[in-house]
């Protein structure tokens, strides 16, 4: 059985949300159509209150468009690379579809992992600037006050396994590894 919800960073994330952005905007301007029907058959003209509602009413629903519109852009981690990862890496936070933005880009990472002072980033996307998304995550940890984090992204999964394991052995889990989980939350679509 499918999940109703599923939360940021977890497998299915990205797919969940198109789906619910894509049943509110439906919901929303079917809500103002509605009312606008409404109001043209009580009244017999579209010059009644229930117009004026309907049309504030399509604030909503345009606005759950642009998001509906931004979820449909991005595909998520698929089940092939899902499986591939699916060991517990009990020492590190792992994390499922994230969407970074800056002003020039956008960046899809399908999955990461992070610890106190490394975070490891893994993509399928191709022709993906790993330099560009490193720089702009290293910023925002800099601006949040988070100093002297490691960051790499791979396009390569054997490699990023392999570092997955590797950051395993490394160090435990601490107070930094929740901030900076938290903050890729935050900047994350």
């Amino acid at each position: 059985m499918k999940k109703l919800w599923i939360n940021k960073g977890c497998f299915g994330y990205m797919q969940n949300r198109r789906y619910w952005a894509i049943f509110k905007t439906i919901l929303f301007f079917g809500i103002s159509i509605a009312l606008y029907i409404a109001g043209i058959q009580a009244t017999g003209s579209n010059k009644n209150l229930l117009t004026i509602v309907a049309i504030l009413g399509c604030l909503p629903g345009s606005k759950s468009a642009v998001n509906m519109i931004m979820f449909l852009r991005y595909k998520g981690c698929s089940k092939e690379v899902s499986d591939a990862l699916n060991k517990s890496y009990y020492q590190l936070y792992t994390l499922y579809d994230l969407v970074f933005t800056s002003y020039d880009k956008t960046f899809e990472v399908h999955h990461m992992g992070l610890n106190d002072n490394v975070i490891c980033a893994y993509t399928a996307k191709e022709n993906f600037d790993t330099a560009a998304c490193e720089k702009h995550l290293k910023n925002i940890l800099t601006q949040n006050g988070l100093k002297d984090i490691t960051i790499k992204v791979f396009t390569d999964l054997p490699k990023y396994k392999n570092r997955l394991e590797q950051l395993e052995t490394l160090s435990d889990l601490g107070n930094t590894a929740a901030e900076i989980k938290q903050l890729m939350f935050e900047i994350s679509l």
